[in-house]
């Protein structure tokens, strides 16, 4: 068994984990995690008492070379986040490639994601799709819905609540009102969503509500 593994978690539904992330979560030597008191409930959840310590994005570029000697040392060491697969858009990618640089051996579950529930559930094309992640809140933002006016794949966008209408109309803008889209919100969650249209519709829909959650977008190529 790999001294790294990477094992996601559940996005909303704590019924979402495999039964073998528990066993390997349960095996592990330590646990990192984005947040320990969020996932605390989900070891909780399931009896889980490996000792967890924090490891997020405003720490991992200090403290990765401790655990990369740790799992030099032999240690197990199971990487989880807050919700879904680790590296994306999450921590993750530091770890990895510095394990991979000292021959330490890596792992990952296959498990829950937000993303690909929502492309499927979207109604477009999903034989060949980009996924953009977070596009930029200022420095990049044009230049990267610039250079998307000309994707013709289907496009896979995070984003948060509060930053949910900003971005539609900055898509209508650089793609059109009536390019066809879809959000999905509270994936696997009791209040989970799905809104299809197009942009101008989507738009009209997320200003007439108080919409919580986070957000996957699926924006239909050019």
């Amino acid at each position: 068994m790999a001294n790294l593994i990477l094992v996601p978690t559940p996005i909303g539904n704590l019924k979402d984990i495999t039964f073998r992330a528990v066993e390997v979560l349960q095996n592990a030597d330590l646990i990192l995690a984005e947040d320990t008191r969020t996932s605390g409930f989900l070891l909780k959840h399931y009896q889980i008492a490996t000792p967890m310590q924090s490891f997020h994005m405003h720490n991992e570029h200090k403290v990765h070379q401790k655990y990369i000697d740790e799992m030099e040392a032999g240690r197990q060491i199971a990487l989880i986040t807050d919700a879904g697969t680790p590296g994306i858009s999450d921590p993750g990618f530091l770890l990895v490639r510095e394990a991979l640089k000292a021959n330490i051996s890596v792992e990952t579950l296959p498990g829950a994601t937000a993303f690909v529930p929502a492309l499927v559930n979207s109604g477009l094309p999903c034989d060949k799709f980009v996924f953009e992640g977070f596009i930029p809140v200022k420095k990049g933002r044009q230049t990267r819905l610039t250079f998307l006016q000309e994707e013709t794949r289907t496009m896979v966008f995070y984003e948060s609540p509060h930053k949910l209408v900003k971005t539609l109309k900055d898509f209508a803008a650089y793609f059109g009102t009536e390019r066809q889209a879809s959000f999905s919100r509270e994936i696997s969650k009791k209040f989970e969503e799905t809104y299809r249209g197009t942009l101008k519709e989507i738009i009209a829909y997320a200003e007439s509500k108080t919409l919580k959650g986070e957000f996957v977008l699926v924006v239909g190529g050019k």
